[in-house]
């Protein structure tokens, strides 16, 4: 088993979390190690559920802290175990999203002891996957109790500023029949992928809005990832599948988001097609007016970093936010380089963020 030191400097903690191979579904190893790591912590309390470890202290404050992060990468590409870098970076798989944001939780956890808030620590798996499978979900399934807080801060990259709230989004295949023939005789079939130029042309001209939401401004987005269609090159394909994404502003329910997907689907005018949804994740108002939320939000503004922005992306935040508590994305790493082949995270952001962190559980 991976020993981890968590007394270690936290860059090198760092990169002791990226050397272990956890791409999602195979995260049993890292686990392991995280679970072995806090256990015998005296002021904790560890629980694992499958491969998410949920580890609390229980010191009687007034207020609890729900601080989350994921254990699971998305798919390796040359790049574990991680490299230093002479312009002072941790590079590979995980630097950013987010293992650097991992190790800052284990870090605190075994340094504060003695917190002005109770603390509960969530390390999951499979996030970087489809909704169903997430861990964290399957904590609030299963175990409500083990979450449940006051205000959560969730361990994505953010540069070390504060982004409230997230985005929602939603994948949705629009399936659209054809007639199959031999191609020799085309005119006896009917082409499917033919037929989905319209909704393409939709899709291509669509203008996505900037919707301010508290103060903030989230950019939403429709556009086709996936198109598939035919079985043979001599077969005139009888359906064509166009897979969409659809990611959307806080301001929009999940059900609200739907119906303007289906509108704008419909307005592209085609005749028997079928939309079926395969991934529905709703999205999360920044939060920033929680009280605990306004005081995190002060102490990292003393630090000198930017005013709070909207996180464009999809996170936990919103599974937070179902459960009725604040939340925000505090972490390490520039989130326009999760998941790229360089990707590479500053240390100087994981000292900060760590810091950042400490002040105000300990103030």
């Amino acid at each position: 088993m991976t020993h981890l030191d968590l007394a270690a400097p936290v860059e090198e903690l760092a990169k002791a979390l990226v050397d272990i191979p956890s791409v999602s579904g195979n995260e049993d190893r890292i686990a392991d190690a995280v679970e072995a790591a806090l256990a015998p912590l005296a002021h904790l309390e560890v629980t694992r559920l499958g491969n998410a470890i949920v580890a609390r202290t229980h010191l009687g404050r007034a207020e609890r802290v729900v601080i989350a992060g994921h254990l699971d990468t998305v798919p390796i590409k040359g790049n574990v175990p991680g490299s230093w870098d002479g312009d002072g970076f941790l590079v590979g798989r995980g630097s950013v999203d987010m293992k650097a944001g991992v190790a800052v939780q284990l870090s605190l956890a075994a340094a504060l002891d003695a917190p002005t808030r109770d603390i509960t620590w969530v390390f999951y798996d499979q996030e970087e996957v489809e909704a169903d499978r997430n861990g964290l979900g399957r904590v609030a399934r299963e175990r409500p109790d083990l979450v449940e807080g006051d205000f959560a801060v969730l361990c994505e990259p953010t540069s070390g500023v504060i982004e409230g709230g997230c985005n929602g989004t939603m994948r949705a295949e629009v399936r659209i029949p054809g007639r199959a023939a031999h191609s020799a005789r085309a005119w006896k079939g009917l082409n499917a992928i033919h037929r989905a130029a319209p909704l393409l042309t939709t899709l291509a001209a669509y203008a996505a809005e900037t919707i301010t939401v508290d103060g903030l401004d989230y950019r939403e987005g429709v556009n086709a990832v996936r198109i598939a269609g035919g079985i043979a090159g001599n077969v005139i394909p009888d359906e064509c599948v166009v897979t969409i994404n659809y990611r959307f502003a806080p301001c929009w329910s999940l059900e609200e988001a739907q119906q303007r997907l289906e509108a704008l689907v419909a307005s592209a005018g085609l005749d028997g097609y079928h939309l079926v949804y395969t991934d529905l994740s709703g999205a999360a108002r920044p939060g920033l007016d929680a009280p605990l939320a306004a005081s995190f939000a002060a102490s990292v503004a003393a630090t000198g970093v930017e005013e709070p922005r909207a996180k464009q992306g999809w996170t936990d935040v919103a599974r937070f936010g179902e459960l009725g508590i604040p939340a925000v994305n505090y972490g390490p790493g520039d989130p326009e380089l999760a998941h790229a082949d360089d990707e590479r995270c500053p240390v100087e952001d994981i000292r900060h963020c760590r810091a950042g962190l400490e002040a105000w559980l300990t103030s």
